[in-house]
């Protein structure tokens, strides 16, 4: 089972990389903060000395078409927010 299934690079959380030192993965929905803390520390090879972890629920949407109303909805998945020692660095462009 991987823990780590892909990094979030957006605006906010380049923002957070540059300036606090907080790194932000979409993970294995059953992982724990200890898990996703091994499993950061293993791949990017860094101290990590906090993690919070968020349960990003499914957005819902409706459609009305000419054939009736139709409903939908994005998966669910879990994101942590992991913050590593002062110094060090992860670059999560260098495998692009």
């Amino acid at each position: 089972m991987s823990i780590l299934i892909k990094p979030i690079i957006t605006e906010k959380a380049t923002a957070d990389s540059e300036v606090l030192n907080r790194y932000g993965f979409v993970v294995d929905k059953k992982a724990n903060k200890v898990e996703i803390k091994k499993a950061v520390e293993a791949a990017y090879g860094v101290s990590v000395t906090k993690v919070r972890t968020i349960n990003v629920r499914p957005d819902r949407k409706v459609r009305y078409t000419k054939t009736g109303m139709i409903t939908g909805k994005t998966s669910a998945y879990k994101k942590a927010i992991v913050q590593v020692a002062e110094g060090d660095v992860i670059d999560l462009y260098s495998n692009l």
